[in-house]
Formats: C-alpha cells, structure tokens, sequence
C-alpha cells in the first residue's frame, strides 16, 4: 500500500494555507510531471508538465471536510471526480488535476487521473494509489486547525 500525507503550509504570496499532497515521500505534483512532460514537450510547452499547486484551505478541504473521501467540494468533469490539485495562480479550476476517490472500508483509491484543460494527455502511467484507510483518515486529520 502506499502512504500518503496532507502537508499543509503557506507559498508566499496566498493569504491561504494549501494542501500539498505527498504520496510515499514524493510530491503528486512531481510524480504527474513525469507522466507529463512527455505531452508538454509536444505541445511545445515543457514548463506546463505538473504545474499545479495544492489547494487552498478556502476551497473547504481541510478535515472534517470529506473532498479527499469520495465527497468532493470541488468537481471539474462532474462525473463523480475529486480535484487533487489547482493552478499555481491559486484559482483550483484553472488547471486541476483530477482523480476519482473510491472509499472502502479498509482502503481508498485514488485512479483515473485526468487534467482539466488537456483532454488527449493519457495519464495512465500516474497511480492507482490504493492507501490504508486508517492511515490515509489519521494524516487528514492533521489538517484540521492548521490555520
């Protein structure tokens, strides 16, 4: 299983806290810019590849939030999706990362990885993630009053 932590701090410039999202001691955002930098590069713009920030504590995400539980706040593709990650400018809908969150009671999943604006880049190569429900709810948990 793999292990995933919410970390929460301030980038400078937001007046809100974001989530970063680190699964076995790397970034999600370093792992989805491997898979695509190879679609960046052909579009020409290789400094798109995993530009993405993690989202900020006023898009309600933070525990006891259930977003990262199967019951997404915020949704792009309305097909039962969870945005994973926003833009860099702070505005979560102008360059999300998207996954869908399966909830079990032993474990979640996160799969089917797809980027708002880039329909044709296959992100089949990112993920399944399938962590410990216990594990994957204690490091929420951690975000609550973090701010």
């Amino acid at each position: 299983m793999h292990v995933i932590e919410f970390r929460v701090g301030r980038a400078p410039g937001p007046a809100y806290s974001h989530v970063d999202l680190i699964i076995d001691g790397d970034d999600l955002r370093k792992l989805t810019g491997v898979i695509e930098l190879p679609f960046a590069r052909a579009d020409g713009h290789p400094d798109i590849a995993g530009a993405y920030a993690g989202l900020l504590e006023r898009d309600e995400v933070l525990w006891p939030s259930r977003h990262f539980l199967g019951e997404p706040t915020l949704q792009w593709f309305f097909e039962g999706e969870t945005v994973l990650l926003g833009c860099e400018c702070g505005e979560w809908g102008c360059w999300p990362l998207t996954a869908q969150v399966e909830v079990s009671d032993q474990t979640v999943t996160w799969s089917g990885f797809r980027n708002g604006h880039r329909p044709g880049w296959t992100l089949d190569g990112l993920g399944p993630f399938v962590f410990s429900r216990e594990q994957y709810e204690a490091a929420l948990r951690q975000t609550e009053n973090t701010s």
